[in-house]
């Protein structure tokens, strides 16, 4: 009994001599070279959202190309798995050629769009803005108050800066970066998916992706194991520091909102005591931002030069030390809000807080709105038909369009043209830009 692929897909009518087709660039062309590999292999579909995605196309344009790349988390599963990877002559590595695109989608999609160009120095960008802010409100105290060390104030934030001048300077800035950040990721979307921009996301979809994104599903490595990180072992600690610097970044938020709630609904004025919501939640949250943070530097300065863009590390520890020096000032203002010293800590930790949001539309930060983002379009174009009609092979460690050849027996094939099983008398038509065709060959493993 023979094994019969569906005939494959007409090519789609060419585009009219009117209609602009975005060029690719470098990064980008050299996805899509191994996007074409991959999807001839298919080796690596189960472990995590971008090979299943992948198999939905046999042609990655510009939209598609930055889909994939903000849905791959550099876990590296992939990369230690292939068989096509260095010292191979395809030079497969699929999550370094992602993240250098990643990096560029959130220039492209930046707004203001001049702005975008701080995320290409930005641990100068960081540095300056944190030096800036921290003589803003030191010069403030001193302004204020005449001197950076007034005494004793029980604790009394707002003996040294009022309370309305905090709420309008934090309260503009944020609103600003989160403005920029939605407008950002308005602008990723409506071009990766010009169709379900327009459209309702399905309830399941949206359950789908938040899920992913909260649990950090594709940090697995898709067998539980956790990522790769310095070599081919695997660590789950990765994602367990995401974890604890997502959730200490939330618990931090919501002990700002509670205490926004005691102070304007209530009526109740900080400081407020040690086991008061506000205080117990920001707590937690500085600790999970101190344990998360210092567990992903540590991390991130043993990791594979091979595994993701080394261009992009300052602004991972850029953005990790900010976040560091926002915990520990703020548990260092906690534990010694009662002392002469209250005044210049406040001042510190305002100016490293005020820092943060500054740069947060322009950092990494984004990464996680961008990420969440695909992992919805992934989760929408997953319950819709495959329009290609393709696959259906077995995938146990083997070729899908090639089901009975061992991948280590086909280094070295070009995987160019049209290839053909005896033993199946089936064919791929899918074409990759590599090497010399195949002809009506058999694949070595074959039969």
């Amino acid at each position: 009994m023979t094994a019969q692929l569906p005939e494959p897909r007409q090519p789609e009518a060419a585009p009219s001599a009117f209609e602009l087709i975005p060029v690719l660039n470098l990064e980008e062309r050299e996805v899509d070279r191994q996007m074409r590999i991959c999807n001839a292999c298919r080796y690596c579909e189960g472990f995590c959202a971008v090979f299943p995605a992948m198999t939905r196309r046999l042609e990655f344009a510009k939209a598609d190309i930055h889909y994939l790349a903000n849905l791959c988390h550099n876990c590296g599963a992939c990369l230690h798995a292939c068989q096509y990877a260095q010292p191979h002559e395809f030079a497969v590595n699929v999550p370094q050629a992602m993240a250098k695109v990643r990096g560029q989608t959130y220039t492209e999609y930046a707004w203001p769009a001049l702005f975008g160009r701080l995320y290409t120095h930005n641990g100068t960008y960081v540095a300056s803005a944190l030096a800036v802010a921290l003589s803003l409100f030191l010069l403030l105290t001193l302004f204020v108050n005449g001197t950076l060390l007034p005494g004793r104030l029980a604790g009394n934030f707002y003996a040294v800066f009022p309370h309305n001048t905090l709420a309008l300077m934090f309260g503009s800035v944020f609103a600003a970066a989160a403005l920029a950040l939605a407008v950002a990721v308005r602008r990723f979307w409506r071009s990766v998916s010009p169709a379900e921009a327009l459209a309702q996301p399905a309830k399941g979809a949206v359950f789908e992706a938040s899920s992913a994104a909260l649990t950090l599903k594709y940090l697995d490595g898709g067998h539980g194991q956790g990522c790769n990180n310095a070599d081919d072992r695997f660590t789950p600690w990765r994602r367990r520091f995401h974890h604890f610097t997502f959730y200490g970044f939330m618990l931090c938020f919501a002990a700002t909102v509670v205490a926004t709630g005691y102070h304007y609904l209530l009526g109740q004025q900080a400081p407020y005591p040690l086991l008061s919501a506000p205080v117990l939640l920001g707590t937690l949250g500085g600790i999970g931002l101190i344990v998360g943070p210092a567990g992903l530097l540590a991390l991130n300065l043993r990791r594979a030069p091979e595994q993701g863009d080394v261009a992009q590390r300052p602004m991972d520890r850029a953005f990790i030390l900010l976040l560091l020096l926002v915990s520990i000032t703020g548990l260092a203002l906690l534990g010694l809000r009662d002392t002469a010293a209250m005044a210049i800590l406040l001042a510190i930790h305002l100016g490293t807080v005020m820092a943060l949001f500054v740069t947060l539309p322009y950092g990494k930060f984004a990464h996680g709105l961008f990420r969440s983002a695909a992992l919805l379009k992934f989760a929408i174009e997953k319950r819709r038909p495959n329009e290609l009609g393709l696959g259906g092979g077995v995938n146990h460690g083997r070729s899908r369009f090639f089901p009975c050849a061992a991948p280590r027996e086909t280094q070295g094939v070009s995987l160019t043209g049209w290839a053909t099983c005896p033993a199946r008398s089936t064919r791929t038509s899918l074409q990759l830009a590599t090497a010399t065709p195949l002809g009506d060959r058999p694949i070595p493993g074959c039969g």
